[in-house]
């Protein structure tokens, strides 16, 4: 777990935090009042504010705010994943909106810096919380009608377990830091194949199946052969599969290159690059198919793993990679267990 470190509490937090504390021991008796004072107080707190990043064009229609860190820490106040957003003559649509009250309230500062023009759509690209959880920010600012585009089975996740479960993660491991983040889910039912005109500008969505969860949406920007991918594909950081598939991955890349061709590919975590589904899936191949030998030749998993760390499509990154030691043998496990649900 990330290192706990302090950050500033107001007089009047300092006084309900007290307050707080005292009903808890001396309101067991008065447990109506004191739900609706932890209610009013988990109401009131939130962290500090996240420092602005000034936001890169990659084209005439798209910026990107950048997340240099693939991790949550105290530090960087759970600023992971990177904000994307389209300017169009219609107003601005936001590509995942961050991982907290705090980052979505910093895209909305950058975003002004930028145009004058209102957000009028916001899409999530899966229920991973760092991708999503800046709705918050972005009703607050434009109202609870603001369209909020997912597939179906994100917004089912969002509005389930994954929801809460997120933002309490990401409080936790940021140490408070995004406090007062709450759970929005998209309203609007997102569908592969969707072309949607904003203004000037022509979004087509992409969905081929179970990758990095089993409902990745992929955006393509048609006017400037821009695709904001989510999480199918990372530049420099081991990607978390837990809920995807190795051969799905694999799969997805080829049907979303041959219908999108020659894009500008743009990661949540990482910079953007034209090779990205070449060098990230590169890299997958480079854990699946030792596994997926291994498995064919009756050897265990111990004897996989070491197939995959000598493996020169692994091993060239391992030095480099975020992650890398710290997940490298649960990824290598996950692609061994599904190697064996493939080959039998």
């Amino acid at each position: 777990m990330p290192p706990s470190v302090s950050h500033p509490i107001s007089t009047t937090r300092r006084t309900l935090l007290g307050a707080g504390a005292a009903l808890g021991i001396a309101g067991l008796g008065l447990w109506p009042e004191a739900r609706l004072f932890a209610q009013q107080l988990g109401d009131f707190i939130e962290g500090p504010p996240v420092p602005d990043i000034v936001p890169q064009q990659l084209s005439k229609h798209v910026w990107l705010i950048y997340a240099t860190d693939g991790f949550p820490t105290p530090e960087n106040r759970g600023m992971m994943a990177s904000v994307i957003f389209v300017v169009t003559s219609a107003g601005v649509v936001v590509l995942d909106s961050g991982g907290s009250l705090q980052i979505g309230q910093m895209a909305i500062r950058m975003i002004k810096k930028v145009t004058p023009l209102p957000v009028v759509a916001v899409f999530n690209s899966h229920y991973h919380g760092d991708h999503w959880l800046g709705n918050h920010a972005f009703v607050q600012a434009y109202g609870p009608q603001l369209p909020i585009y997912a597939l179906p089975h994100t917004i089912e996740q969002i509005r389930g377990v994954e929801g809460n479960l997120w933002r309490n993660l990401m409080e936790r491991w940021t140490n408070q830091a995004t406090a007062g983040t709450q759970v929005v889910p998209p309203n609007r039912e997102a569908a592969h194949g969707q072309v949607m005109k904003f203004g000037d500008v022509t979004l087509k969505l992409h969905f081929y199946g179970r990758a990095h969860t089993p409902s990745d949406l992929c955006v393509e920007v048609v006017e400037d052969k821009v695709t904001a991918v989510g999480d199918i594909a990372m530049t420099n950081r081991i990607a978390n599969i837990d809920d995807g598939s190795y051969p799905g991955t694999f799969k997805y890349y080829a049907a979303l290159k041959a219908a999108a061709g020659d894009q500008l590919w743009v990661p949540g975590h990482g910079e953007p690059r034209r090779d990205l589904l070449t060098t990230y899936g590169t890299f997958l191949a480079g854990i699946w198919e030792p596994c997926l030998q291994a498995v064919k030749d009756g050897k265990p998993e111990s004897e996989a793993r070491v197939m995959v760390m000598k493996d020169p499509r692994v091993a060239s990154r391992a030095a480099t990679m975020q992650g890398f030691d710290s997940n490298i043998g649960k990824y290598t496990s996950l692609a061994y267990l599904e190697a064996e649900k493939e080959a039998f």
